[in-house]
């Protein structure tokens, strides 16, 4: 039941949620309050029973939550947990879920960004967040989120033009320059820089690569896994393989590289091919670091800015493809994002504003027509003295009296 009451020249709505929990809302005149009663009725029907205690805490809770995250990587599991345990614990953790208020949730996020923590570190700490009270919601502890839209409304929330800002990728010369000196200062590593460049596939899911992956024959490869940390091999990011489409000069070298792999294999004594397409000395994944000092070195060695890494050739595969005007949808697919609009936000600059070609083709195929003719008739208007209006007249009616 709800109801309103005048207190201390605040109206005041009293009223039971739908865990059967006793709320009061403030509010500043009494229609203002007549409504959120009326609402608070019609949420007070759809009663909900909560799986759990509904006076848990934050810190309470958050172990719920972890524990029951399917699908989610052990890494981003142990990402979430160190944000919850380092940020969000010490400042809420006491807290009742029920009892956070935005106000709350506010004051902690603007408090870290003075602090000095940088806005992508608020971000996560607001994601993690965020994400934990949406599932208190499905468990009935809390009937909304609010966290809703506070990164927003303290404008910390990065718009898609200052995420592109962010994003290091090579112009065509700079990639020509960097592939031609890996050619030569790391002969062996040059294939790989290549797959980056050709293929946008993050450094994870190119070590992770193998033979079988590779379909010559329709130049296409599987992106079935990644390495992570400690040679740890695991599904994609997306959680989920893709195919990619190779270019002619990638499957070339590809192919000249399982040659001499298997040359290698005779040499070393291996008892067979590894089966990975990026193998060391023992014919096990290369790892991480390694190819990132190696990438710094081919860096120095041409003069190029030392701000790029491996994954900007990821961006510089997008980036060039959406600047000769391939689709946004294709792009996406090669990459693996998640959504169409991801791609945008991330590369949106690179996109081309201006396309006359493709307004022309609405006129269909008429309008080339209709324009010629309207030129030449303007044409013969023009060259037609203004007293010959009078004769044409004359003429065409002599043409219809005559038999």
């Amino acid at each position: 039941m709800a109801c309103v009451r005048k207190r201390r020249g605040k109206w005041v709505v009293d009223y039971r949620d739908g865990a059967g929990v006793r709320r009061w809302v403030t509010c500043e005149t009494r229609r203002e309050a007549e409504d959120v009663r009326d609402e608070k009725r019609r949420e007070g029907r759809q009663a909900t029973r909560p799986v759990v205690d509904p006076d848990i805490t934050v810190a309470a809770y958050s172990e719920r939550w972890l524990g029951l995250l399917a699908g989610v990587k052990p890494r981003t599991r142990t990402m979430y947990r160190s944000y919850l345990r380092v940020h969000v614990l010490p400042a809420l953790g006491a807290t009742k879920v029920r009892q956070l208020a935005k106000g709350r949730i506010k004051e902690f996020l603007a408090e870290k960004f003075r602090r000095g923590f940088s806005r992508a570190s608020v971000e996560l700490m607001y994601a993690v967040l965020h994400g934990m009270l949406n599932a208190a919601i499905e468990d009935g502890v809390i009937l909304q989120n609010p966290a809703d839209r506070v990164l927003r409304q303290l404008r910390l929330s990065r718009r898609p033009s200052a995420r592109q800002d962010e994003i290091k990728a090579m112009t065509r010369e700079q990639l020509a320059a960097f592939l031609a000196a890996a050619g030569r200062v790391l002969p062996r590593l040059f294939a790989l820089f290549l797959l980056f460049a050709r293929t946008g596939l993050r450094l994870g899911e190119a070590l992770a690569l193998q033979w079988t992956d590779i379909n010559f024959a329709e130049r296409e490869l599987r992106v079935a896994r990644s390495l992570g940390a400690g040679g740890r091999v695991d599904t994609p990011k997306s959680a989920r393989g893709r195919t990619v489409d190779m270019s002619r000069e990638l499957t070339l070298t590809l192919r000249r590289l399982e040659v001499e792999r298997k040359t290698e294999t005779l040499k070393r004594g291996w008892p067979a091919l590894p089966p990975w397409v990026f193998c060391d000395a023992e014919g096990l994944p290369l790892k991480p670091r390694a190819v990132e000092f190696a990438f710094k070195r081919v860096l120095k060695g041409v003069e190029l800015p030392q701000h790029f890494t491996p994954h900007s050739l990821r961006h510089t595969f997008a980036s060039l493809l959406l600047q000769q005007g391939e689709s946004p949808v294709y792009v996406q697919r090669q990459l693996g994002h998640a959504s169409i609009k991801l791609t945008v936000d991330l590369y949106g600059r690179w996109l081309p504003m201006g396309n006359k070609a493709a307004v022309d083709r609405l006129d269909g195929p008429s309008g080339s027509k209709v324009v010629a003719n309207g030129e030449a008739r303007g044409a013969g208007a023009r060259e037609r003295p203004r007293n010959s209006v009078g004769s044409d007249v004359g003429a065409r009616r002599a043409r219809i009296i005559a038999p």
